[in-house]
């Protein structure tokens, strides 16, 4: 009998906090190159991209993340679907919708939830540990990966062995224990524990059938919002109501901690949950001193440092053990050893109303992207660019005025029942209150500075009448 592939469901919609202030919840990290020149979802697209052991991926995520999903999985040219839950219900009902829509396609489909934010390397391990974990799968068993510890890490759970179950690096789990305080981390690494990578391979049916003994209200739930989902602009879009009444519940307490089907192989490969810039530092290749440096950064009589800089340059002298992070509109400096403390800190600028907590200067949209460069008490400027082929909604605006300078590419402008194309180093006004639109119908992206005037720039101040996104 041939092997089945194995389905990977990505796990895409977290926020990752702790990487602030270039995560936020507006861009999370699974959607930027935070370790190489790939996003780490990415990374995870083409980690599980092998055809003689995979089938193509399911991807779960946000309905504000969807487009990142869809487009950046198809700049790799993989054929990803892309599943919309409705609202945060934790890894449980995510895993268990994924699971059930895999089980929907092929009753027998093997499934591979990994997490879209962590990096893994060494590849041809990877690939070794999962086809040794597909023989575990078939058998029945739930099998959660253990990573080998490189170290007593105080950040991560583990996983005690039991009995082997005859498959090469792949036994029953004795418990699961969680984060310990770094007296108990060493004793565990001491006495051959694994740590608990959260990344799972179990047969749908598998995982379904015990879901729906531990956790029925959950299993119905999401088995349905996976019946009446539907097909919107390419992605499945899951049921509301029945995916809404699913218990807010991890994979971990659902299921891995109360069935006895669990089993622990060990993958040798290197990974890491990249939950924190410490994480970072762990993972990253670094220089001579021993830094981790992305951007334009330079360093002087530094050394073990943690530095990031986007747009500007960012110098370190004479320093150790920090973190240190610029983007455009925020800046962070901290000790490495407190990089847990991030979460903390963007929770109290979340409560002081800070903007930078959650949005980047730079937002993404379906359409391409915009900066905000410049802010008064009546005006705005931005900088924006349009991806070739697309538009914007057509829309109108009851409080400001718009003046558009073109400075790359060529611009379709509509304003009311008029269509015009305006060429670089050309400008155009859009007066207050009128319906206009603005498309890229050439080959490069259109940039364009915007100037906008008005007594009140809010983004809410837009009115949608046509979006082909399906935007509110």
């Amino acid at each position: 009998m041939a092997r089945p592939k194995i389905v990977p469901l990505l796990l895409a919609g977290g926020s990752g906090t702790r990487l602030w202030p270039v995560s936020r919840d507006a861009m999370p990290k699974q959607f930027l190159p935070l370790v190489g020149d790939r996003s780490t979802y990415q990374q995870a697209l083409a980690r599980v991209s092998n055809p003689d052991l995979f089938a193509p991926p399911i991807v779960m995520t946000a309905n504000d993340f969807r487009f990142f999903a869809k487009t950046q999985a198809e700049a790799l040219g993989i054929d990803a679907t892309v599943v919309l839950e409705p609202l945060r219900r934790d890894s449980g009902p995510a895993i268990a919708a994924g699971a059930a829509l895999a089980r929907s396609r092929d009753p027998g489909a093997v499934v591979l939830a990994i997490a879209a934010d962590h990096v893994i390397l060494d590849q041809d391990v990877f690939e070794a540990t999962c086809a040794a974990g597909l023989e575990a799968a078939v058998a029945g068993n739930i099998v959660t990966f253990g990573i080998l510890p490189a170290s007593p890490k105080t950040s991560y759970g583990y996983i005690r062995r039991g009995e082997s179950l005859g498959i090469e690096g792949v036994a029953k789990v004795a418990a699961f224990v969680e984060k310990p305080d770094a007296a108990t981390a060493a004793h565990y690494v001491a006495d051959g524990y694994l740590w608990n990578s959260g990344n799972f391979l179990f047969g749908a049916e598998t995982l379904l059938s015990e879901l729906a003994r531990f956790e029925p209200e959950m299993a119905r739930a999401v088995v349905a919002a996976v019946d009446e989902s539907s097909l919107d602009l390419g992605f499945v879009r899951l049921d509301a109501d029945a995916f809404g009444a699913a218990p807010q519940k991890s994979i971990d307490y659902a299921v891995m901690e109360r069935t006895d089907r669990t089993a622990v192989i060990e993958g040798r490969f290197r990974w890491s949950d990249v939950g924190s810039w410490d994480a970072v530092f762990d993972i990253a290749e670094r220089d001579a001193a021993g830094n981790v440096v992305s951007g334009p950064a330079a360093t002087f009589e530094t050394q073990d440092c943690v530095i990031h800089a986007e747009d500007r340059l960012t110098v370190a002298l004479g320093v150790k053990d920090l973190v240190i992070v610029t983007t455009p509109d925020a800046v962070l400096v901290l000790p490495r050893s407190r990089a847990e403390d991030v979460k903390g800190a963007v929770a109290a600028l979340k409560q002081q109303g800070r903007g930078e907590a959650t949005a980047h200067r730079l937002c993404h949209r379906p359409w391409g992207h915009y900066d905000s460069l410049d802010r008064g008490e009546r005006y705005q400027v931005k900088r924006i660019v349009v991806s070739p082929g697309a538009q914007l909604s057509l829309q109108r605006h009851y409080h400001r005025a718009e003046h558009w300078v073109v400075v790359r590419g060529a611009a379709e402008v509509t304003t009311g029942n008029t269509t015009s194309i305006v060429h670089e180093n050309q400008s155009i006004f859009i007066p207050i209150g009128t319906v206009h639109r603005l498309a890229n119908p050439g080959k490069i992206p259109l940039e364009l500075i915007e100037v906008q005037t008005g007594s009140y720039l809010g983004e809410d101040d837009i009115v949608r009448i046509e979006d082909i996104y399906q935007r509110s």
